[in-house]
C-alpha cells in the first residue's frame, strides 16, 4: 500500500469513526438504525474509495483536498464552513431525536432512507467516472475541460443532486423526522455554492458559457 492509498484509507477510517462517536454519545446509547446506517454508508465509501484508487488517482488526490479551510474564495469557505455545521446536524438531531423519543419512524422507511444513501453514493460514483475533474474543492485545473456527457449532458450539477439525495437519506435512516428539517439549511447553502461556482467556471474555463447555454437545469431535471 502507497501513501496515498493509506492517508485515504486514514482519512476514511477516521471519519467514520467520528460519526459513530457523535451519532452514539448524542443518542445514549447503541440503536440499531444507528448501526445500519454506519454500516450502510461504511460499505458505500469504501466501495467508492476504492474504485478511484484503482481507476482515477489524480481525483483521489483532488477528493482529499477538501473542507472549509481548503477553499481559495472567502464566499466559499463560508458557504462550507455552513454545509458542514449543518452536516453535524444531520447526525445529531437525529441522535437526539432517538434519544428523547421527539418522533418514530417505521423500520421500513428506515431501510428506505439507508436505500437513498446508497443511491446518493452511486450517483456521486457516476460523477466520479465521468469528471475526473470533479474537486471537492471549487477551482478551475489547468488541464480542465468541459464535461458535457453522461449526467452532465441532464445537469450542469449532478454531483450535488446525487449529495443532496444522500443527505436527505440519512435522517430517514437513522429514524428521525425532526433530522429531515436539517435539509433547511444545507440545500439553500449548496444552492449558493452552486451559483457561485457557475459563475467563476464561466469567467475561467473555456466553453463553460456554452454548456450553461445547452444544459438548462441545474439539480433538478424540468425543474430546476
Amino acid at each position: 500500500m502507497n501513501r496515498l492509498d493509506a492517508k485515504t484509507l486514514a482519512s476514511l477510517s477516521a471519519l467514520l469513526a467520528v460519526m459513530a462517536a457523535i451519532i452514539f454519545a448524542a443518542a445514549g446509547t447503541f440503536y440499531w438504525q444507528a448501526w445500519l446506517f454506519l454500516l450502510v454508508y461504511s460499505g458505500a465509501s469504501l466501495v467508492g474509495t476504492i474504485d478511484l484508487m484503482r481507476r482515477d488517482r489524480a481525483l483521489l488526490r483532488r477528493r482529499l483536498k477538501g473542507g472549509p479551510f481548503a477553499e481559495r474564495e472567502p464566499v466559499q469557505r463560508l458557504i462550507m464552513t455552513i454545509i458542514s455545521v449543518a452536516y453535524l446536524g444531520l447526525l445529531l438531531v437525529p441522535a437526539f431525536d432517538h434519544r428523547f423519543g421527539w418522533s418514530r419512524m417505521p423500520p421500513l422507511l428506515v431501510v428506505g432512507g439507508d436505500l437513498l444513501v446508497v443511491l446518493g453514493f452511486a450517483g456521486i460514483l457516476r460523477v466520479f467516472r465521468e469528471n475526473s475533474f470533479s474537486a471537492a474543492t471549487v477551482e478551475v485545473a489547468s488541464d480542465q475541460t468541459v464535461i458535457a456527457t453522461g449526467p452532465y449532458a441532464i445537469l450542469r450539477h449532478p454531483m450535488y443532486a446525487a449529495a443532496v439525495v444522500l443527505m436527505a437519506g440519512i435522517p430517514i435512516a437513522l429514524g428521525s423526522w425532526w433530522g429531515l428539517f436539517v435539509m433547511a439549511a444545507i440545500v439553500p447553502a449548496l444552492v449558493w455554492r452552486l451559483l457561485h461556482e457557475e459563475r467563476m467556471l464561466a469567467e475561467q474555463l473555456p466553453g463553460y458559457r456554452d454548456y450553461l447555454a445547452r444544459v438548462r437545469w441545474r439539480l433538478v431535471p424540468s425543474v430546476w
